[in-house]
């Protein structure tokens, strides 16, 4: 498949799982053309950054359904730590120390 069917985002290219469902589904994929590509890099983020395959399935489903929908970005989702242009906000990586330590048992 060739990359220009579809846009990436601003640090992360569309993994190949999301690229199938957005090109399959034409409404899709037009409103995955017209998200910003900061808004495209934090919905392939939040793809991209679960642990359990049925749960990235779900996210890419979910992904595919809300931007038809016209959800913009990701529900809940703090953005992407993955940037370089900019630093992480405080409330970000207090978010993602919250979670770092819970799943340790500190929390």
């Amino acid at each position: 498949m060739n990359k220009k069917d579809i846009s990436d985002g601003v640090v992360h290219e569309v993994p190949a799982d999301l690229r199938v469902a957005l090109i399959s589904d034409q409404k899709a994929l037009a409103a995955w053309e017209d998200l910003t590509p900061l808004a495209r890099n934090e919905w392939i983020c939040w793809v991209i950054s679960v642990k359990k395959p049925e749960t990235r399935k779900e996210h890419v489903e979910r992904t595919r359904t809300e931007i038809k929908e016209g959800v913009r970005r990701p529900c809940c989702w703090y953005g992407c730590i993955h940037r370089t242009d900019k630093p992480v906000s405080p409330s970000v990586q207090k978010i993602v120390l919250d979670k770092k330590l819970k799943r340790k048992g500190y929390r």
